[in-house]
């Protein structure tokens, strides 16, 4: 068997794995009020879950513990009875706007907001802050764009001139050492790069660790993640790059036009909502409207 395929083969393996390790034992749910639970997919191939639109106005206040979301009279709770509450008021105001944004049918499975506040309130795997950078940085093992294919030489071209630029950012601006390699093992990251990362991630809040982890699981790739968080990749160049193989193998032979667009735009949209969610919840703002509606 050619390297090259054999390459491919094995990392088909690898993904797969990953796709059943990181695969959740049940999706997040969405309630309000006594409502019954709402089935809420986490991933975006799963069945998908709607209900008919149950409200007219999505208004946010300020409580307590936060700024709420408020469905007519009828105040937002996660899918463990918690009471929805976001910590800054422009997270609060992107939220009310996918609910807001619904038509006649509830689609849940594009409220991708929603979900990662509800992860994040009820934490249903019960991880620390630690555990979630943990989590984050192990992908470095297996990082997108440190595998590289031995042939053909035009798409070892494509990933040195496509990759390398990103890799060789990400060494300088961190001060590490990453690389990249042949083998199906992947590059042989240095102790002190991971301890590094952790150091930086940990600088993050558990709001923003999930969101982190989200989006590194959407790109397979923490190097891409960084350069999306730090503002050096957009987030379509970050989608591309993450689909690099696959876009060429796409030119070369062509594709099916639903399938695969469905697939490109639905990584976009969950990864643009990633990055988006990290950046509210990592900075402290104030928005002068709390009504979305009048």
């Amino acid at each position: 068997m050619p390297s090259g395929v054999m390459w491919r083969s094995c990392l088909c393996l690898r993904d797969g794995w990953r796709r059943l390790l990181n695969r959740p034992s049940c999706g997040p749910t969405a309630s309000v009020g006594n409502r019954a639970n709402i089935p809420f997919p986490f991933r975006a191939y799963a069945p998908p879950a709607e209900r008919k639109r149950f409200y007219q106005n999505v208004t946010i206040t300020q409580g307590e513990g936060g700024f709420e979301i408020n469905l007519d009279h009828r105040k937002l709770k996660t899918p463990q009875a918690k009471l929805f509450t976001v910590p800054s008021e422009a997270l609060a105001i992107a939220v009310a706007t996918e609910w807001d944004s619904q038509q006649d049918t509830i689609k849940f499975y594009t409220m991708h907001l929603t979900t990662l506040c509800n992860t994040s309130l009820d934490n249903p795997t019960q991880r620390n802050k630690d555990q979630l950078i943990r989590a984050a940085v192990k992908f470095l093992d297996t990082d997108t764009i440190c595998y590289r294919v031995e042939e053909p030489e035009t798409l070892v071209e494509l990933q040195k001139n496509e990759w390398d630029p990103i890799l060789e950012w990400a060494e300088k601006r961190y001060g590490v050492e990453i690389g990249s390699s042949t083998s199906i093992m992947g590059p042989s990251i240095p102790a002190r790069t991971q301890e590094v990362l952790v150091s930086h991630l940990a600088s993050y809040n558990m709001w923003a660790l999930q969101g982190i982890e989200f989006v590194v699981t959407q790109l397979k790739s923490v190097m891409l993640t960084l350069g999306l968080m730090d503002l050096r990749l957009t987030v379509e160049q970050a989608v591309l790059l993450s689909r690099l193989e696959e876009e060429y193998q796409i030119q070369k032979w062509g594709h099916v036009e639903w399938a695969h667009d469905y697939e490109l735009r639905e990584l976009r949209a969950r990864t643009a909502a990633g990055a988006l969610f990290i950046h509210l919840c990592s900075e402290s703002t104030t928005v002068k409207h709390k009504l979305l509606q009048e």
